[in-house]
Order: structure tokens, then C-alpha cells, then sequence
């Protein structure tokens, strides 16, 4: 059971945590610079309070929407927008999606030359930085990605229907603000597909090949935690308590993966999303059980065999008919369906999964054709994970 004993950790250079924190970090933000741009969502209603506060500190504040998960030519048009405020620093305030495009503003606005295409991963040249990025605050509004502790943005290429990361250790925020009231009254279903992108990004972590003490200690009481949130937001209702276990989570996942890797679910995850436009926490929520049981099938070493033993005890003793029933539990509670994909475009996707980054830390390296059937079962919410 002893992890892997050789590691380096990447982190952001101050993390803020706890109700009032975006507002109680508007100092230190404001001290960035002052021309900001800020990255919303589709709607900017939980960003006006931090973009109200840094005006009245002095800041003048360009105002950039992202309504969905970036593409390239948004990130695109995004670059021309930001470059004409001459930024010095980038603020992003919503849920993964923006947090990603507005690390991946602060990557590429201080370079002019060059095409995004350079650096994005698989389909581009995976070409490092030239030049350190524009410093770079996040704030979650959602508990998902943990994207505020990571060092990548995850971009869809439509030309290439994929979803790939732009990736350097410098792109980690350099303030992760989390501050559990901006998530307060999200929607059940919104809810349970981003709670269970977080809860999967502390299972694969402490599942992977490149698990480490200082991830472990993170990672496992984070599972148990998050699953006891969800089922009390999803059970019980609104609950400020629990709302601010599963920001808890969302952001150690963020850290436990960026420093351990990921697995299956995150490797098919990727492709799946940029095949089909899925949302990314939907998908994750419907694949992790399908998962779980094909890894129970195919492990070899002990190591994750008593792991994967842990973290499926955890999902019995908590949710409600356990690992078997997850599946019909989730989908009781609003969470979205897989499109239901014919065999030549599922055992494309398999096999493009094998590539993906994250696939490189899972436990079990599964030939296409064991993702094919991962894909298949769980495009249907009444199979079980036999």
C-alpha cells in the first residue's frame, strides 16, 4: 500500500477558502493590476459583486462572457477581445468552463505570435509557453473541476471533435478563491453532474499509478465527504454545510490531480465530450460506475485491489443502493443521459481514449474494445455495473 514515494507538487501560490472569501479578497486581487479582465459566465450575476468591489478599488474591469465549455474559436475571439484592454492581470469567476478559458487567456495574451494551436495537447504541437503567463486569480461558482488548482484548460477543437488540454505548470492560478456562498441554490441536476466530476477527480487520484502520500492524505477522506454531500443536497435540500463540504472537495481535486493524474473516466471523458458535446460532469457521473466495475475486474495489484475495495465500500455505505443502485440513484435525482452512439463511432472514441493524457494514470491500461463496452453500458441508465 505504500504510494509512490517520488513526487513534485504543484499548487496555487495562495488559496482563500470560506464563506465571504471572493469580497474579503478583493485587496488582493486589485494589487494584480490595474486593467483586469474578467471572465464570467453565461450570466454575470455572481460575478457583479467582485467586478462592482474592483471598480470601486480602482481597477478598471473588462467584462468577458463565457456561456459554455470554451472552444478554440471562442478562445479565439476571447484573445482579440482581451488584447484590446491591454490587461495586466485575468480574473475568471464561474464554474469550470470559465475558469478554464480564463487560465487560458492569462497563457496566451502575453504572446502575440503563434496560433493556441501550438500548445494544445494531441491535436496541435504541445509546444511549451514562450512566455509566462499573466497572473491569474479563479473563483469557482461551481464544485466540479477544482479548475482553480490546476495547471491545464481543457479547450474543444471542433474541427477535430476533441476536447484537449493546453497545459503548463505556470497556468495554476496564482489566488484560488473559494467561497461556498457563490454556490449556494445551484440546481439538484447541476448539482449532482459537477459533485460527481469532483468525487471522481478524488477517486481516480488515489486510484492512479502515480498516487503519492501527500495526494492520499487529500484525496481519501475527500471521496466520503463528497458522496455525503451529495446525498444530502440531493436527499435533504439546500444545506449551507454541505454545500461547503463539496467546495472542499471540488478543490483538493483540483490539486490531487493535477499532482497524481487521473484515469478512465477522465481519459474517455475528453474524447466522449468533444464526439458529442455532452456536458463533462454528466459524463463523468455515468461512466464512473462502469468504470469502478471494470477495474474491479481487470486489477492486478494488490495496491488497487484494496483501494478500489475502499472506494467502493465508501459508495455502498453512503449512497443509497451502493455501487449497483448508483447508476438509477443518480438518474432519480435530474442527472442527463449519454447519447446513445452507434459501434463504429463508440469504438472510434475507445480507441482515441487510449491517447489521452489522462488515461496514463490509470491503475489498468484497458484495450478499445473493454472502453467500447464501458461506453455502451453506460449509455444506459438502467444497466447495472455487473
Amino acid at each position: 500500500m505504500t504510494p509512490n514515494m517520488t513526487f513534485a507538487l504543484t499548487l496555487p501560490a495562495r488559496i482563500r477558502f470560506g464563506r465571504g472569501a471572493s469580497l474579503d479578497a478583493v485587496p488582493e486581487i486589485a494589487a494584480l493590476g490595474r486593467r483586469l479582465v474578467l471572465v464570467h459566465g453565461r450570466s454575470a450575476k455572481r460575478a457583479e459583486p467582485l467586478r462592482a468591489a474592483l471598480v470601486a478599488a480602482g481597477c478598471e474591469v473588462t467584462a468577458l462572457s463565457c456561456a459554455r465549455e470554451p472552444t478554440l474559436p471562442m478562445l479565439l475571439g476571447a484573445l482579440s477581445h482581451a488584447r484590446e484592454s491591454a490587461p495586466d492581470a485575468v480574473v475568471a469567476v464561474g464554474g469550470g468552463a470559465v475558469l478554464d478559458m480564463g487560465k487560458a487567456l492569462a497563457a496566451l495574451l502575453p504572446s502575440a505570435a503563434g496560433s493556441p494551436l501550438d500548445h494544445l495537447e494531441v491535436v496541435g504541437a504541445g509546444l511549451p509557453l514562450t512566455v509566462p503567463p499573466l497572473t491569474c486569480a479563479a473563483v469557482p461558482t461551481t464544485a466540479g473541476t477544482g479548475s482553480e488548482a490546476t495547471r491545464n484548460a481543457v479547450i474543444g477543437v471542433p474541427d477535430h471533435a476533441r476536447k484537449v488540454s493546453l497545459r503548463d505548470d505556470r497556468m495554476v492560478p496564482d489566488i484560488a478563491i473559494i467561497d461556498p456562498a457563490l454556490m449556494d441554490g445551484t440546481p439538484a441536476p447541476r448539482t449532482l453532474a459537477s459533485g460527481f466530476d469532483a468525487v471522481t477527480q478524488v477517486i481516480e487520484p488515489y486510484l492512479s499509478c502515480r498516487a503519492n502520500p501527500f495526494t492520499d492524505a487529500l484525496a481519501r477522506p475527500a471521496i466520503g465527504v463528497g458522496l455525503r454531500a451529495l446525498v444530502k443536497l440531493m436527499e435533504g435540500g439546500e444545506d449551507k454545510a454541505a454545500r461547503d463540504d463539496l467546495a472542499w472537495v471540488a478543490h483538493v481535486s483540483g490539486i490531487a490531480l493535477a499532482n497524481a493524474g487521473l484515469g478512465a473516466v477522465h481519459g474517455l471523458a475528453g474524447v466522449l465530450g468533444g464526439e458529442t458535446g455532452a456536458p463533462h460532469g454528466v459524463i463523468c457521473a455515468r461512466l464512473l460506475p462502469h468504470v469502478l466495475s471494470a477495474l474491479d475486474r481487470s486489477a492486478e495489484t494488490e495496491t488497487t485491489r484494496l483501494r478500489l475495495s475502499e472506494v467502493c465500500g465508501e459508495i455502498d455505505a453512503i449512497v443509497p443502493g451502493g455501487l449497483d443502485g448508483l447508476t438509477e440513484w443518480m438518474s432519480r435525482h435530474g442527472l442527463g443521459e449519454l447519447p446513445v452512439l452507434d459501434k463504429a463511432t463508440r469504438d472510434r472514441i475507445a480507441g482515441a481514449a487510449q491517447d489521452a493524457s489522462s488515461m496514463k494514470a490509470s491503475p489498468v491500461l484497458f484495450e478499445a474494445r473493454e472502453l467500447a463496452a464501458i461506453l455502451s453500458a453506460a449509455e444506459s441508465p438502467g444497466n447495472g455495473t455487473g
